[in-house]
């Protein structure tokens, strides 16, 4: 068990809708914090839509994330996990952003995953738009490239938008990519749908090797074999879990920057999360919850209920590495 300090409050000691918002109701600890150094998994927020090309309000989302995510309880009835127990967990707050300055805030976003990462602390994030990712990898990635289980509508692999604009919410796996981040052979991306502008947008990443499995895909195939595939194309390096909530349909997921319709359920995202448990996972996040396309809030709530979904199977890597440390006395 986990010293309490580090434990969500209860909602039987302090009612849900009481006290102040973090995420999961974990304590907030900041860079400035001795118990910084003690965090094994930090929570953060990313307020920030500075790449999104057509609705915005993104930048709401870890706001909205954060009071819907007091719903969120210990323990994971499907599989057992209780992520609390196994590692600390803190809400590290937002990151610091430049609304109006795109490339500052993606080094601020950057500086500030570098430092938790040195601290020796895996992130698990909130947006905030899809562009967010890209910072983040470039603090996770800098000992090599890293695979990726991305669950979205689009690929995100777009090359430029309105003329030499290189940085936006549907290029940052290109950039990734290009910049030696993400492993495209250790990459599958689930639920991609949609039209097109044309063929390009898709085959760039399929030549590549990312693995695409599109919405019709999806279902010839069904969930655990998506799964056993998404396990065999990651294999057992470092991989990173990125989650847009468009990949849902929108009828759970409305509140968001570019919704297709026919995607998969809140049921079959639940499945598909938990059947990444055992690989090395290294980081994740939820991303494009727009609340203000949701008046009714349920789209915070599924984005807070993937969150702690992604929590369990990533809780269960990072305290697997912690005992392999020590055990041998050296970094895993």
């Amino acid at each position: 068990m986990q010293e309490s300090k580090f434990a969500p409050i209860t909602g039987t000691v302090m009612p849900r809708f009481a006290g102040i918002a973090t995420l999961m109701r974990l304590p907030y600890v900041d860079p400035t914090d001795v118990k910084y150094e003690e965090v094994d998994i930090g929570l953060i927020g990313v307020p920030w839509d500075g790449g999104t090309t057509n609705r915005p309000g993104a930048r709401h989302g870890p706001r909205q994330v954060r009071d819907a995510s007091t719903m969120v309880r210990n323990i994971n009835r499907a599989n057992g996990i209780n992520p609390f127990d196994l590692c600390n967990c803190a809400d590290l707050g937002d990151t610091p952003v430049n609304p109006v300055d795109l490339m500052d805030s993606l080094g601020r976003i950057e500086a500030f995953y570098s430092t938790a990462h040195k601290a020796g602390i895996t992130p698990l994030s909130v947006g905030g738009d899809h562009l967010v990712t890209l910072p983040i990898m470039r603090a996770l990635a800098r000992n090599g490239p890293i695979g990726m289980v991305h669950f979205d509508a689009h690929t995100d692999t777009w090359d430029r938008y309105f003329g030499d604009n290189l940085y936006t919410h549907g290029t940052p796996f290109r950039r990734a990519i290009e910049e030696g981040l993400l492993d495209p052979k250790r990459t599958i991306q689930i639920g991609i749908r949609g039209a097109l502008y044309n063929d390009s947008e898709n085959d760039w990443g399929e030549r590549q090797g990312i693995r695409v499995i599109d919405i019709d895909t999806f279902y010839a195939m069904g969930v655990d074999a998506v799964i056993a595939e998404a396990r065999r194309i990651v294999g057992d390096g470092p991989t990173y879990v990125t989650f847009d909530v468009d990949a849902l349909d929108p009828v759970y997921a409305p509140g968001t920057g570019t919704p297709e319709i026919g995607g998969f359920t809140t049921h079959e995202a639940q499945q598909m999360i938990r059947g990444l448990r055992g690989l090395n996972l290294v980081g994740g996040d939820v991303v494009e919850v727009s609340p203000p396309f949701d008046p009714s809030g349920n789209t915070a709530v599924v984005a807070a209920t993937m969150m702690f979904e992604i929590l369990c199977v990533l809780s269960e890597s990072v305290a697997r590495r912690k005992q392999q440390r020590k055990a041998t006395g050296r970094a895993v």
